[in-house]
């Protein structure tokens, strides 16, 4: 087979720009090499790491979408916007982004949305549970359970739903057919799915937390909390650590491999109500009863600021590029940079008049913010929220019926093993250096003795007559012993013999 030819790039300013910013430095100098073969080496590699940047560069110049956001002119400030002033001023395909479902028959509603932004499930807590595309207004499925429904999330793909209804949970098609009762999840409050670990999490009034393997239909672990019924649940996306919001202040993070807390944090004076993290996991938020916001480091669990909300918050969501929106009552706030400078005011609100916000959620790669209440649902326009440029094999918004088959069947052999949860997943793949200097010792200082192991020296065969042979010492050990008291007795008792006569009896007797 011949070689693979290097597909050539023609450069540009451009090109030549944006590979600037990207290389390493300097290649290597090649003067002072004297080994032919060596430098030929080399010579390749480094025309294959020019080939490498400038490939990179280019996929870079083909992604020219930036993220926009509010821009407020001179004494104008961005949160006095409303709904219907952006939605005068953006193109077609924004005005359809922005909607509002009226249905006060069957709330409070609890959106979900996948994780490739395209599709909405929304569940009603009367029993009304809804899926359908949100851009183009096509209805999946549509049924009612007759019963409290009061979480839903989706599973690996639109076409598998979780509901968590008033005494199990239940797992529907994209048809809204039954397909499964899971007994084991009693009382439901919280949903949450782990995409990478195809685990759904779960927990109830009683306070026991449950990590069900959707792959194989079977529980792994059923962890008690010990402190009753939470507040509010989420998951660390970084990590996939479940997050859990108490009713005494505190926030719990939890693991499938341990019966405690990894990690127990006081964040509140009152209850906790709302936990929501970053996509890198960098930063928490959480809010309380104590009507207050706060920003924690996720990493050193430090208090980073503070905001402080009219009435006690009840939902908090985290877009992709870091915009944090709280509700409190019927109102929404939308602030922006909150994480890494104090901020004076938010970036934009909302009012969702005569009704209570239920739920909070960014989708991907939209700037969008569903909003679940009483009365319904909204989806509100907040210019800058999503990613500008989408990963298509990470999620993909256009997928066809074949990629969607391609992509579960990846996921599938990707699943990660629940075993592999921990606080920093990036220790994983990391050697302790003490562990390592441990087990090898200092090369510079002791000799390293290598030992050659002799061919079939510890064979089954081997091993038998090595144990045989030790057996048998034994017991020749212990038969000379014998013999050897055996002797010593009848040397005792001839000598005893000996002393004796047949005359002694006529001697007189001692006194």
């Amino acid at each position: 087979m011949g070689k693979k030819k290097m597909t050539k790039i023609r450069e540009t300013a451009a090109l030549r720009k944006v590979s600037k910013s990207i290389s390493r430095g300097p290649g290597i100098e090649m003067k002072g090499i004297r080994d032919k073969k060596l430098k030929r080496e080399l010579i390749v590699q480094e025309r294959k790491t020019n080939q490498a940047v400038k490939q990179a560069a280019l996929a870079q110049l083909l992604l020219p979408e930036e993220t926009g956001y509010l821009e407020a002119e001179e004494g104008e400030r961005t949160l006095k916007f409303r709904q219907h002033d952006i939605v005068r001023h953006v193109d077609v395909a924004s005005v359809s982004k922005h909607f509002s479902l009226t249905l006060p028959h069957h709330g409070p509603y609890k959106a979900c949305y996948t994780t490739n932004g395209r599709k909405l499930l929304i569940g009603g807590g009367k029993g009304h549970v809804a899926t359908f595309d949100w851009q183009t207004g096509r209805l999946g499925c549509e049924f009612h359970v007759k019963e409290t429904v009061r979480d839903v999330t989706w599973l690996h793909n639109k076409d598998y739903i979780a509901v968590a209804q008033k005494k199990y949970a239940y797992i529907y098609d994209g048809k809204g057919v039954e397909l499964h009762r899971m007994k084991n999840h009693v009382n439901p409050v919280f949903l949450e799915y782990l995409p990478y670990h195809w685990l759904l999490t779960s927990i109830g009034q009683t306070g026991y937390l449950k990590y069900h393997d959707v792959s194989i239909g079977k529980l792994l672990v059923e962890l008690k909390t010990r402190l009753g019924q939470p507040h509010s649940m989420t998951q660390n996306p970084w990590n996939a650590i479940i997050n859990l919001g108490h009713s005494n202040g505190t926030v719990t993070m939890w693991s499938p491999n341990m019966k405690d807390p990894l990690v127990k944090m006081q964040c509140h004076r009152g209850p906790v109500t709302a936990v929501a993290f970053q996509n890198n996991g960098r930063y928490m938020a959480t809010c309380g009863m104590d009507k207050q916001l706060k920003v924690w480091d996720a990493r050193s669990y430090k208090h980073c600021m503070e905001y402080y909300t009219p009435t006690p918050g009840s939902h908090l969501a985290i877009s992709q590029t870091g915009l944090l929106a709280v509700s409190f009552g019927g109102h929404v706030q939308v602030w922006k940079d909150a994480f890494e400078t104090k901020q004076k005011s938010p970036y934009m609100t909302h009012l969702v008049e005569g009704a209570r916000v239920e739920s909070l959620q960014f989708p991907n790669y939209e700037d969008v913010l569903g909003v679940g209440h009483s009365n319904g649902f909204t989806s509100l326009l907040i210019p800058g929220a999503g990613e500008a440029n989408f990963d298509a094999l990470e999620a993909n918004p256009y997928e066809s019926k074949r990629q969607k088959q391609e992509t579960e069947v990846k996921m599938l052999l990707n699943k990660v093993q629940p075993e592999l949860i921990q606080l920093n997943p990036d220790g994983l793949h990391a050697v302790t250096p003490d562990t390592q200097q441990t087990q090898l010792g200092d090369l510079n200082e002791k000799e390293l003795v290598l030992r050659f192991k002799t061919k079939g020296r510890n064979s089954a065969k081997r091993r038998f007559l090595r144990r045989e042979k030790h057996m048998h010492d034994l017991q020749r050990v212990k038969i000379r012993k014998a013999i050897a008291e055996s002797q010593k007795d009848d040397d005792d008792s001839g000598e005893t013999q000996k002393s004796k006569n047949i005359l002694d009896r006529f001697r007189p007797k001692e006194i």
